[in-house]
């Protein structure tokens, strides 16, 4: 994973956030329910896992990764604060988040992807993650000033467009099988469209 230069969101955004991010429908297009195994790749704060934990109940787990000790240290703050105990929380590699191999239902990559370098070894990683029929859900947003650039303009722009992922998908032997381009607007700007991307394990 390629160094995360931009400040995300801290809990005191998390209500806020919540306005305008539907987590419930990322949730059910993934088929998260409780008792599944799934992955927060750049985890940051937690806003994401603790949600994970919830939907899955205290017989699931979460594993949380992300590259940067600072913010995995907040994270364990927030579970401790809410008696989360069925989340493990992962010091990974810019080019490895350190899952367990064959034993995942879902990893989620929310706003992460596109700050990834090593984008093609993290997507084998994950594959072998996942159980088989197992899923990677990729949301991200994608700028209108950038639409239609090439993949290294889109990124130097903190932004990404679905078409770029699908085709590393199927590169990594995913199957791609949902996409939404219109899951409402990052921060209510309505320049920064919300995309989700799900690709399946054969």
């Amino acid at each position: 994973m390629s160094q995360l230069v931009v400040a995300q969101y801290t809990e005191n955004d998390w209500a806020d956030r919540d306005t305008w991010m539907d987590v419930n429908y990322i949730f059910d297009q993934a088929a998260i329910k409780e008792g599944s195994r799934v992955a927060d790749i750049g985890c940051h704060e937690g806003y994401l896992s603790v949600r994970l934990a919830k939907r899955i109940g205290s017989q699931g787990k979460v594993y949380a990764v992300d590259v940067r000790d600072d913010r995995l240290l907040d994270l364990k703050n927030n579970l401790k604060d809410r008696s989360i105990d069925h989340v493990e929380v992962i010091l990974g590699d810019y080019d490895n988040p350190k899952l367990p191999e064959n034993s995942l239902d879902v990893v989620v990559i929310m706003d992460t992807y596109h700050e990834m370098y090593d984008y093609m070894k993290i997507l084998g990683h994950v594959y072998a993650s996942l159980k088989p029929g197992g899923r990677i859900v990729i949301v991200e947003k994608l700028k209108s000033r950038i639409k239609g650039k090439t993949r290294e303009e889109q990124t130097d722009a903190h932004s990404l467009s679905a078409k770029y992922v699908k085709e590393e998908l199927k590169e990594a032997g995913f199957e791609v099988t949902f996409q939404n381009d219109d899951l409402g607007n990052w921060e209510n700007d309505s320049t920064k469209v919300i995309w989700m991307v799900i690709g399946t394990k054969l």
